[in-house]
């Protein structure tokens, strides 16, 4: 039987995804959500964590070999309350790099410890052009920029009285678009579509009665925005891994926004050359 991806419910699952808030920290209804599509999936086995992260096992025709390993992350830049202002606005704290111009004027969601949902949105202090008229050109930092609350709120005790308090996670609009021709525009599609990317293939397998060659262990991982995701919890006889992200696209990049890219190198050095080859050769590179 031929293996094809379903493009269709593929793009189901991760609109899903990414209406479903996941900031590093906060994962439980993202980390959930996944569990339940993948396990949906015939002899995909799943486990969380300590970390909370979801680890899927997929037993390969083979036994014999030890597993193989891919990877993708669930969580996502967001923002986090720093501290409750005395005229009742909220200072943000950044999770990740977000970049904060780009973030400017959205629309938000604060979560509290106790599940309470309220909406507000993220701009400058001083934002209004007719006062402040350097608004423009004003510096974009944690602390020039704030979350207004959509609440008649005017002082601390009466953002404290809502429930919301310092460390609450707050959630910005994802703004999920699927076009007609064909384009998926959102926030957080790093690294959900990735995500999504393996449950595509995982799907494909299980609608095709097939099963991959060797055992795979899938982590979807829940703290790579801060740099501690994927290098945990693999077991000692995993032969290699794989790591799916975004692609690089700008100036001095060969990515593009259709075709998928090997990374040989990044910051921090050079990849393994074996393993880049052996997947350009997949890829029919």
């Amino acid at each position: 039987m031929s293996l094809a991806i379903d493009p269709s419910s593929l793009v189901a699952f991760l609109v899903d995804l990414l209406n479903t808030p996941s900031p590093t920290g906060y994962h439980r209804e993202a980390m959930a959500f996944c569990r339940e599509r993948f396990t949906a999936l015939a002899g995909v086995e799943a486990s969380f964590t300590r970390k909370g992260a979801l680890m899927l096992r997929i037993p390969g025709e083979d036994a014999a070999p030890p597993p193989v390993g891919i990877t993708a992350h669930a969580d996502t830049l967001g923002l986090m309350v720093r501290e409750i202002k005395s005229n009742g606005r909220l200072a943000i704290h950044r999770i990740g790099g977000l970049l904060l111009h780009g973030a400017e004027s959205e629309n938000v969601t604060i979560r509290t410890a106790d599940d309470r949902c309220y909406r507000g949105t993220f701009a400058l202090n001083n934002t209004s052009v007719h006062v402040n008229k350097e608004a423009a050109t004003s510096e974009r930092t944690d602390r020039t920029m704030e979350v207004r609350i959509d609440e008649r709120v005017s002082s601390k005790a009466d953002v404290e009285a809502l429930g919301i308090q310092v460390g609450d996670f707050i959630f910005l609009d994802p703004r999920v678009e699927v076009t007609a021709s064909g384009f998926i525009k959102s926030r957080f599609l790093d690294d959900k579509a990735s995500v999504a990317a393996i449950y595509g293939a995982l799907s494909a397998l299980n609608h095709a009665g097939m099963k991959p060659k060797r055992t795979v262990l899938a982590l979807i991982s829940n703290y790579e925005e801060v740099g501690h995701g994927g290098a945990a919890d693999w077991p000692a006889e995993l032969d290699e891994l794989l790591s799916i992200d975004m692609g690089v696209v700008g100036d001095g990049h060969n990515g593009d926004e259709f075709s998928v890219s090997l990374c040989t190198a990044d910051g921090g050095g050079p990849y393994h050359f074996d393993m880049i080859q052996k997947a350009a050769r997949a890829g029919g590179a």
